[in-house]
């Protein structure tokens, strides 16, 4: 690579380094790419390392790169797109929904959750956990309580555990009739077992979408899905619906 100077502009040093610096992620790097280190950047771009950590943090802020662990700086992939406006009416597990069932559990939900879904404050119900990835990247955990009167007809037989377990009480959930989806979406600090699952620190931002899934005038599921607040971005439209969608040029539909 050759050495880059940066032209004398009004705005602040690092926030056209940021944009120079996003020019060279489009052409010159792939996704999950290592960027090389601190040093090297600094001399390629004629600044100083502190200007350069503003406009990489800015970057990290944006989406565009990230910082994991023991691997150095990354290039991100692409932004998750999910929509979670109340038009939409699909069940979960339905075609075209892309998160992956991991495991399912019969435990006692939640006080908030039992009540939503009018149950025993004692009485166990389904709790599916789900993950969504992007480039081989955890980017989102859903928790998705299920009323055991929903499912009535599940047999331990075709469900033993786990995965299969899930994939079960998704495909009984189906077979009811959905009247609606509401939907709530707010920003959020990630806990601990949140934090280890999408490979985060504990703390980090977090974009939380709660979803209740109405049926015969009551609440048969609720998901809880957590997404890393670096992967998303939030466009409000008319219907008033949300889309989480890859970048500045795409808008919700």
């Amino acid at each position: 690579m050759g050495t880059t100077q940066l032209e004398s502009v009004p705005e602040p040093k690092y926030w056209h380094l940021k944009t120079v610096l996003s020019e060279a992620l489009d052409s010159e790097f792939s996704v999950g790419e290592i960027l090389p280190n601190e040093r090297d950047l600094a001399a390629r771009f004629g600044v100083a390392r502190a200007t350069l950590r503003q406009a990489l943090e800015q970057l990290e802020l944006e989406g565009r790169l990230q910082r994991r662990r023991g691997v150095g700086t990354t290039v991100a992939p692409p932004r998750v797109g999910v929509a979670v406006g109340t038009e939409q009416h699909d069940w979960p597990g339905a075609a075209g929904d892309t998160w992956q069932p991991v495991d399912a559990t019969l435990e006692v939900p939640p006080a908030a959750v039992a009540a939503a879904l009018e149950t025993g404050a004692e009485q166990p119900v389904h709790i599916l956990r789900r993950s969504r990835t992007s480039h081989g990247q955890p980017v989102a955990a859903e928790l998705l309580y299920v009323a055991a009167d929903s499912v009535p007809d599940l047999s331990a037989i075709d469900a033993p555990s786990g995965a299969a377990r899930a994939r079960a009480v998704l495909r009984e959930l189906r077979r009811l009739e959905l009247e609606r989806r509401e939907n709530a979406v707010e920003l959020g600090s990630a806990r601990a077992d949140d934090a280890k699952e999408l490979d985060r620190l504990p703390g980090a931002p977090v974009l939380v979408v709660t979803t209740r899934y109405v049926t015969g005038g009551r609440v048969a599921a609720i998901s809880v899905a957590t997404y890393r607040a670096d992967t998303c971005r939030l466009t409000f439209g008319d219907s008033g619906g949300v889309e989480i969608h890859q970048g500045p040029e795409r808008r919700a539909s």
